[in-house]
């Protein structure tokens, strides 16, 4: 199956994790659920494939923790802290199912919206080699400088509403 990653921009903190174990890209105004700006991703993690997107993009070396991701949901201070209590968690517990949000770095929102609209292809096309996309076949439909483009775009109108992105995901 794999896990959904929505990438998404809000104003704050609180914005980003209204109703948490909602979809983001899902708007529902019954259920208080705000409309977002979304990229919908899958297996797009935010440490590792899309870390080497924003390596690339910075021309900096890639680094685990390179977007500097923050655990907002669900809540870090309540997550268990021993072997006991991980196993006396309840099944659906979102510590150990999801759904979970991250907020990622301003410097990692930057440094993809700083990219240059001309370098987009040769920046997807470099995404596109990482080991983590060996299983794929060419891509001959242009996904990989589709979603280059879109995830590019989110971190510019991120940016320009001074705002951050947010990654919400679900296994």
């Amino acid at each position: 199956m794999g896990v959904f990653y929505e990438y998404y921009r809000a104003a704050d903190r609180a914005a980003a994790t209204v109703e948490p174990e909602h979809f983001r890209e899902v708007t529902d105004a019954s259920l208080g659920v705000p409309e977002f700006d979304v990229v919908v991703t899958k297996g797009i993690d935010p440490d590792v494939v899309l870390g080497q997107l924003v390596a690339f993009a910075g021309h900096v070396d890639y680094r685990l923790g390179l977007v500097e991701a923050v655990v907002l949901y669900p809540p870090p201070e309540g997550a268990p802290r021993s072997e006991e209590e991980w196993d006396a968690l309840p099944e659906g517990s979102p510590y150990l199912e999801g759904p979970g949000i991250m907020e990622l770095s301003a410097k990692a929102r930057d440094m993809l919206a700083d990219v240059d609209d001309a370098r987009l292809p040769i920046l997807a096309g470099q995404w596109a080699a990482i080991e983590e996309f060996s299983h794929f076949t060419d891509d001959d439909d242009g996904y990989m400088l589709s979603l280059t483009k879109d995830l590019v775009g989110l971190a510019r109108r991120a940016r320009e509403h001074d705002q951050l992105l947010y990654c919400w995901f679900s296994l």
